[in-house]
């Protein structure tokens, strides 16, 4: 395929802010906690810097490869993400941290396989998407076989157990398929049959129960299960409109659980304020927007369906992790994107950003 000239200097740029962003937010959020744990305030700091520069390194190299050539790496890289996922669960391979198991450690570093997955997951159903086309709108041979595929990953990754990461795979791959032209009766047909299975993976284990009760009245246990929620709400308080200013939050002082990765926009909250809360999700959205179109500009199917899902996932991901630091979904385990510390979430992340950049100078020079 010829390139045309340019990426999609909106994403690019939107990209480096969020991720340079990220950095110091890490560094904010997580001092004082480093300090105490490692003897050295600048442990996370390091680290997701190290990230940063090997992301932006991942980035230029995707940007420059040609997507279409992921089509023959689809179900190699998927069948590599199942076994990775499996080896989570092998003792002695597999990594524990919160009665969990979802990280693989190499060195000094970890990798958490289920990252990869979603990365997988979207690579091999556009590839296999613009393959089926209209066959899609068949049951046996167009739906079913997703299906197959989606339920040895969920499985695989509820196994770990990682609830939140099950998902956010089943809703982008539920909506890929909507966007292919999946007929919605079936759609909506394994929706039925998942809901009573969700209330027993949620209603039956009693940690997730216990956050359920927690979203719905925090207040009932507010040293307990309603902990985390009720500080994420006190740091927004406290910040205010303008925020206490960088580095003079509050709430990260031992109050806050998990201020540097799942709960991070909380703290950009309280030392931002709602202004800041306001340029952080206008710049997600768009980000996506951005995204939506380089999917409608690309030349082909699977660039269409590749750019699509890789903007559904980062996007996904965007909204649960806000929603849930704000209260409005029950908590779950899902960094925001860019911005939370964490290795393989950050390196995957910039991944996608360098494929959508890669899709987005293919596009007609006209619509650019």
């Amino acid at each position: 395929m010829e390139s045309r000239k340019g990426f999609d200097t909106t994403i690019l740029l939107l990209a480096v802010v969020l991720t340079c962003f990220g950095v110091v937010m890490v560094y904010s959020s997580s001092s004082i906690m480093a300090e105490k744990r490692y003897a050295d305030g600048f442990f996370f700091l390091k680290r997701q810097g190290i990230y940063a520069v090997v992301g932006f390194l991942i980035m230029a190299a995707a940007m420059r490869f040609d997507y279409l050539h992921l089509r023959k790496l689809a179900v190699p890289f998927l069948l590599f993400c199942v076994a990775l996922l499996a080896m989570v669960l092998i003792p002695g391979i597999g990594s524990h941290a919160g009665g969990a198991a979802r990280w693989i450690r190499l060195g000094p570093v970890s990798v958490q396989p289920a990252e990869l997955a979603k990365l997988g997951l979207v690579i091999y159903m556009a590839h296999s998407l613009a393959k089926k086309k209209e066959k899609v709108k068949n049951l046996a041979n167009g739906f079913i076989p997703y299906m197959i595929v989606l339920a040895l990953l969920l499985a695989l990754l509820l196994l770990q157990p990682d609830l939140g990461s099950a998902m956010t795979l089943g809703g982008v791959a539920m909506i890929m398929l909507l966007v292919a032209g999946t007929r919605l009766t079936y759609l909506v047909s394994i929706a039925i049959i998942a809901a009573p299975l969700l209330y027993y993976a949620v209603m039956t284990v009693d940690y997730r129960r216990r956050r359920i009760m927690a979203f719905l009245n925090p207040w009932e246990d507010p040293t307990n299960t309603g902990f985390q929620i009720i500080q994420s709400w006190i740091a927004f308080g406290t910040g205010g409109l303008g925020g206490n200013g960088l580095g003079q939050g509050k709430q990260k002082l031992f109050f806050l659980p998990e201020a540097h990765t799942d709960f991070i926009f909380a703290v950009v909250g309280e030392e931002l304020g709602y202004a800041g809360v306001f340029v952080v999700t206008a710049m997600f959205l768009v980000l996506i927007l951005r995204g939506i179109r380089t999917s409608l500009t690309a030349p082909d199917d699977f660039g269409r369906f590749l750019a699509f899902g890789l903007t559904l996932l980062l996007g996904l991901e965007a909204f649960v992790n806000i929603a849930v630091v704000m209260g409005m979904l029950p908590t779950k385990g899902l960094a925001l994107p860019f911005l939370s510390y964490g290795g393989t979430s950050l390196l995957t992340t910039m991944l996608a950003i360098g494929l959508l950049l890669n899709i987005s100078s293919h596009a007609p020079g006209e619509v650019r």
